[in-house]
């Protein structure tokens, strides 16, 4: 079995999970309500304040869905319970952001500021004119948004300067050059 796959997740205080026909999962919390359909394949089991998921067979297809699922799920609990944020930093002569409502606006170097609306569900903060702080409940929406900014003007590949990110979760802090999902 799929060493992650196979690990129970545990459901907190102050979250209801349903799941409903064709792996419809719905996932309310304090910070808001996630819902996402699963792969039909897999079978999915709520056992007192655990959720289970396991795989029909041991095809190469089942494997790789199996602790997918299971990861899904338990970033759609982590979300409603703690969220997601993802910080960018904007380094370079002249660059800085702004906030205008739910409007983002970056110089970036251009002859013209890039203005962004923040999409339904996801915050953007900043933190002075050079940090930028995606936050929202979903971390697919947080990570896309965030590389959206990001490829505005990525960073040059000598010097680092530019944008740059980093993914906050939990009190884990990491530098990475790319976006990716930790």
């Amino acid at each position: 079995m799929s060493r992650i796959g196979r690990m129970p997740i545990a459901i907190p205080a102050g979250v209801t999970v349903e799941i409903a026909e064709n792996n419809k999962v719905t996932v309310k919390g304090p910070k808001g309500t996630l819902e996402r359909v699963l792969p039909a394949e897999m079978d999915i089991k709520q056992e007192g304040s655990e959720i289970v998921v396991s795989r029909p067979n041991d095809l190469k297809k089942m494997k790789s869905l199996h602790g997918l699922t299971r990861t899904l799920i338990h970033n759609m609990i982590h979300g409603v319970t703690e969220g997601y944020e993802k910080v960018l930093e904007v380094n370079g002569v002249g660059y800085r952001a702004a906030k205008q409502g739910k409007k983002l606006v970056l110089s970036l170097g251009y002859s013209h500021p890039v203005e962004m609306e923040d999409p339904e569900g996801i915050e953007t903060v900043l933190d002075g004119t050079n940090i930028i702080i995606v936050k929202g409940i979903s971390k697919e929406a947080v990570g896309q948004y965030a590389a959206e900014i990001r490829a505005k003007r990525a960073p040059e590949p000598y010097k680092g300067k530019r944008e740059s990110s980093t993914l906050t979760k939990l009190s884990d802090v990491k530098l990475v050059r790319l976006v990716r999902n930790n």
